[in-house]
């Protein structure tokens, strides 16, 4: 007879103290709880918590430790017009469950209801079809484990899915290939620092779910971004088991990384779950309290508010939502040692009404949290309601994915006329979008691609999206790529086809690290991934995502990436801490901090700047005018570099700029041949350069 002591009613959770472990869930509309163990065999014993303290209902039991399996049942309310959807035939998932065993089998017991009419109520038992949550060991040794803490302004991220990243490398063990392990491995940390990253994005490892809609159709949810548990690293994802191994082998992997300078940054979903809406399965926290972890219509509490378009939307308005994700944050944070994270969706989080408000509730708890504050925290800065894009309007303690620079950069390097103004502002840090808050160039997380869109490979390879495997009748996925495929669309034959695509995308990736901001690079678009023109791959757990390490990967196109992430690593000139004045400062000279050159050397002027038809401008950055200190006060001098961008169609000659500016030059990078940029003689002041079409040159002063 199994011993039930009262427990306490925190830490919510299961919580292994040596000799037993204390159960503890909340849940306001609850009228009755019961514990649900399971052994190896599946057989199922129930337990009713004695205890109910401020809504949390707990238990202890000696004896009970790592390994053991369990799920709740809870006794309560179904009443979905009032917004309660209790159901204890229904085994639901703990919400602090730190481990997670086994996989959702899709089967109409999930639900509560039966499929032809949602309105009967459906009591078969689900606990043969759910996954169990897993009681875990929390003790691992870190050793003299220490957070990198890399600036902001030295940052390189990296965004890689877990899976996807390793599983075709030739290089690890096939068992690793996939998984933390695999992630962690020797060969890709020295890629990792080859590149000069200091951060991995992980896509989400928060423990997700497939939809039932996607497994219908034979696919799967790949990306992750349909949350089950915030406190369990996803279990498909480790190598060495799911009894809590998964924990373990995810410390190891952080552990790893830190040893070798690169920092872990977590992609969370606070914003939805993998619940969907109202006809979606009772997995975990609908079966909780509907009502407290989730946004319902006022009018009619039956259906969810979604601003996601996901099917529900986290009711940050509730203190125990917004405590389940603050739990969940520190929790990463303190005993996962990760060093911030990237919120999907952030703007759904500041919803405190229907209106995005940069005051809200969770803003204010960041705030003033003195472990969450502390470590990097990324907005994805929209999401699919009124008003939901919000770029440039995070509070200061954030710094958030700029979709706009993404989208003026590729309409510039396409050709599209009238953009200089704003992609002179994207170049130089968005001073219009950050610099009124009192956020420094940092605040601007600068990309290209990401996992959401083309690849850089597709982006010069595909105009439209080519998203038939989806199933969708390639109906999903944005079709406002600003892409353009050089040509021919997909792949080709044609070599100087092939050569614009190599070319063009050199110039987003120079573009990319020698902007003010922190550049972050999609995973595998440095050995030209692609996803043949699917540019939304979140069901795609197949090569079509996966990164092919054996491909037509050039040593040459991999080095390039190198050179460029050395270049922006040796010169603080192209990653300042603060914005460009345009005036003069520094230690020396009169020449201002930036200046912008029209081909013909001489300053833009309004009239340039207004001249729709131009593609072709010169930027001036001078090391010797850096206003900010180095870290001990000192005044941080660099070299000064000419960049000379032409995204005309036609070659253009560029006049170098006035002795003023610089007596000599030497040729630092050119991607319209970068292998030859070594060997071309030095220049000087007035001598005319010519810049290819649909090329970037960038000089360096040596006198």
């Amino acid at each position: 007879m199994q011993e039930v002591w009262p427990g306490e009613a925190y830490p919510l959770g299961a919580t292994w103290d040596g000799t037993g472990t204390n159960f503890a869930l909340f849940s306001e509309v609850a009228q009755r709880v019961e514990l649900c163990l399971f052994d190896d065999e599946g057989r199922e014993r129930r337990i009713v918590l004695p205890e109910v303290d401020g809504f949390v209902w707990h238990g202890y039991l000696p004896g009970v430790g790592p390994g053991q399996r369990y799920g709740y049942r809870v006794h309560g309310p179904y009443d979905p017009r009032e917004g309660h959807r209790c159901n204890p035939s229904k085994l639901v998932l703990d919400p602090y469950a730190k481990a997670v065993e086994g996989a959702i089998r899709w089967h109409e017991s999930l639900f509560s209801y039966r499929f032809p009419d949602p309105d009967v109520l459906n009591t078969d038992d689900s606990a043969p079809h759910m996954p169990k949550n897993v009681v875990v060991n929390p003790f691992f040794d870190w050793g003299d484990d220490r957070p990198p803490r890399v600036p902001y302004h030295e940052s390189l991220i990296y965004e890689a899915h877990v899976k996807g990243l390793t599983r075709l490398h030739p290089a690890i063990p096939e068992e690793q290939r996939g998984t933390y392990a695999g992630l962690a491995h020797p060969v890709m940390i020295d890629h990792f620092t080859d590149l000069g990253v200091t951060a991995v994005e992980l896509m989400p490892v928060h423990q997700f779910v497939p939809e039932h809609a996607l497994v219908a159709r034979g696919l799967t949810n790949y990306w992750g971004y349909n949350t089950l548990g915030y406190l369990a690293p996803h279990n498909a994802y480790s190598s060495s088991g799911q009894r809590g191994e998964q924990v373990l082998e995810f410390k190891a992997m952080v552990r790893a990384l830190h040893a070798a300078g690169i920092e872990v940054i977590l992609d969370v979903v606070y914003n939805h779950t993998a619940e969907g809406d109202h006809l979606g399965p009772t997995l975990s926290f609908r079966g909780i309290d509907n009502a407290a972890y989730y946004r319902l219509r006022d009018d009619d509490k039956r259906y969810h508010l979604d601003y996601t378009g996901c099917g529900n939307s986290l009711n940050v308005r509730s203190p125990h939502a917004l405590q389940l994700i603050m739990d969940s944050l520190r929790y990463w944070v303190l005993e996962m040692h990760v060093d911030g994270f990237r919120f999907d969706l952030a703007s759904a989080l500041a919803r405190e009404l229907h209106d995005v408000d940069r005051l809200a509730a969770f803003f204010d708890l960041v705030q003033q949290d003195p472990v969450v504050s502390q470590v990097k925290l990324i907005a994805e800065p929209w999401d699919v309601g009124e008003g939901g894009y919000q770029v440039g309007n995070f509070p200061p303690l954030w710094t958030e994915w700029n979709g706009k620079y993404r989208d003026t950069v590729r309409d510039y390097w396409r050709g599209r006329p009238g953009v200089l103004p704003e992609f002179a502002s994207r170049l130089t840090g968005s001073s219009d979008l950050y610099e009124h808050g009192s956020r420094r160039p940092f605040a601007s997380i600068n990309f290209v691609t990401c996992h959401d869109g083309f690849t850089l490979h597709d982006l010069v390879s595909y105009e439209a999206k080519h998203n038939e495997a989806n199933g969708e009748g390639n109906r999903d996925g944005s079709d406002d790529n600003r892409s353009w495929n050089c040509g021919a669309e997909g792949p080709t034959s044609d070599p100087a086809i092939i050569e614009l695509r190599e070319r063009q995308k050199r110039n987003f990736l120079t573009t990319l690290f020698l902007s003010q901001g922190v550049p972050m690079l999609s995973h595998g678009d440095e050995l030209g991934r692609t996803q043949r023109g699917n540019n939304n791959a979140y069901c795609q757990d197949n090569e079509i995502s996966w990164v092919d390490w054996d491909g037509d990967i050039a040593e040459t196109e991999l080095e390039f990436v190198r050179a460029l992430s050395r270049l922006r690593r040796d010169h603080p000139v192209f990653r300042r801490r603060r914005f460009f004045t345009g005036g003069a400062g520094g230690p020396a000279g009169d020449a201002p901090d930036i200046a912008w050159l029209t081909p013909a050397g001489e300053p833009m002027t309004d009239h340039d700047w207004q001249a729709g038809f131009a593609k072709s401008l010169g930027v001036f950055l001078n090391g010797d005018a850096i206003t900010e200190p180095d870290p001990r006060g000192r005044p941080i001098e660099d070299d000064s570099f000419l960049l000379l961008f032409n995204a005309h169609s036609e070659p253009v000659d560029f006049v170098l700029p006035g002795a003023e500016y610089g007596e000599r030059w030497e040729f630092t990078l050119d991607t319209a041949d970068p292998r030859a940029t070594g060997e071309r003689p030095r220049v000087k002041a007035r001598d005319q350069v010519t810049v290819a079409d649909r090329s970037l040159t960038v000089l360096r002063r040596v006198a």
